[in-house]
């Protein structure tokens, strides 16, 4: 175990900062002349915004999103020369708080947008804002009705308008009829607006080609080493490794079960590991086996292994009759890594990547690595 990681971790979240910054490189490079932003909320999807939003500005990062005042200063007290955007919008009563922040609201509807100019005008200021509009994915956003009503009753004009972005539904699949109308609509509503940059591709958006590019795009998932785009391989590496310690082997004759409400029954003689991670871990219980349940897989020395019973709190058991070699107490089994993707973990949770990285534990010890450093 590197030095870095005290005796006493029981588990283990290693985040490659240099892979990180390495993976917006790459994206940047291929919507160029478009910008690449970087979506940094939920604590950078659990990876720790402290250490990953210094390494993306130290990359060339110069536009962050994250969905909470909360998040804005704590972005802005790591970037202090980046332009940051608050996704959530403002909170009625909030303006003030942003402003000290130095933060833009994603301003998605009406009344937003005239407590936002109303504080302007009190202030004697042309406040900046994004604007988000409403292109067919029907969660936050402005119609064209209140978007025409904005600009014909001159709210707007109060305003310092400097992105306007919307959001795809289905950019993940890129032979779905939704992308291409999401993409009209969205050049119709922003045609009827104020001249100002354009954004509408996140992660998998950026990979429908440069027609969805515009001004800047906002990858978060992808640059965290998500694969979620079903129409080939997005241009990034893994970013995360997790493991978790073996705390006991024993042998189980045939016939027994294992774990919680005796789910699982032994088939035949079997060598189980019981291992230092649970749901509270972010180990979903959908991973469990028996009764039913098909379950998730851990690596042990490259070689796969399978849980064997119920996911637990703090605990997980692993079927480990087959792997070569002796596992022992103390050993590190990997429960992402190179064996298993993101998305293969995702799956056999029965949920998508995402998930599966802002729900890693807190009790998981962080190491960073950082080869650029």
């Amino acid at each position: 175990m590197s030095a870095l990681v005290p005796e006493t971790a029981t588990g283990i979240v290693t985040v490659d900062l240099s892979a990180v910054a390495e993976n917006w490189r790459a994206l940047a490079a291929r919507v160029r002349p478009a910008e690449c932003g970087a979506v940094v909320k939920a604590d950078a999807y659990g990876l720790g915004a402290d250490r990953v939003i210094p390494a993306l500005a130290k990359a060339g990062c110069r536009s962050f999103f994250v969905a909470t005042p909360d998040e804005a200063r704590q972005a802005r007290r790591l970037a202090p020369q980046a332009v940051i955007y608050v996704l959530d919008g403002l909170m009625p009563g909030s303006g003030d708080d942003l402003i000290e922040t130095a933060a833009m609201p994603v301003l998605s509807n009406a009344d937003a947008v005239r407590e936002w100019a109303a504080l302007a005008q009190a202030r004697g200021l042309r406040l900046p804002a994004a604007l988000q509009l409403d292109s067919g994915l029907n969660r936050l956003g402005l119609g064209e009705a209140d978007s025409l009503t904005l600009v014909t009753g001159g709210v707007l004009a109060r305003l310092a308008l400097k992105l306007v972005m919307s959001h795809l539904a289905c950019a993940d699949d890129p032979d779905d009829a939704k992308n291409g109308q999401q993409l009209a609509a969205f050049r119709r509503l922003s045609s009827h607006l104020p001249r100002a940059p354009l954004s509408l591709a996140a992660s998998d958006g950026l990979m429908l080609g440069a027609d969805f590019h515009f001004d800047l795009v906002r990858p978060g998932y992808a640059l965290y080493g998500g694969q979620a785009f079903k129409g080939g391989a997005t241009p990034v590496k893994p970013v995360v490794r997790v493991e978790a310690r073996v705390l006991q082997v024993r042998d189980v004759p045939a016939g027994e079960t294992i774990g919680y409400s005796a789910t699982y029954v032994a088939t035949s003689a079997r060598r189980i590991a019981t291992v230092a991670a649970g749901y509270a871990d972010g180990l979903f219980r959908r991973l469990s086996a028996g009764d039913g349940e098909t379950g998730g897989m851990v690596s042990i020395a490259g070689h796969l292994a399978p849980i064997a019973g119920r996911v637990s709190m703090d605990l997980i058991t692993v079927d480990v009759t087959d792997v070569p070699g002796v596992v022992a107490r103390g050993d590190l089994v990997t429960l992402i890594g190179p064996d298993l993707p993101l998305e293969a973990v995702g799956a056999a949770a029965g949920t998508i990547g995402y998930e599966v990285l802002t729900n890693l534990g807190r009790r998981y010890h962080r190491c960073y690595v950082d080869g650029d450093a």
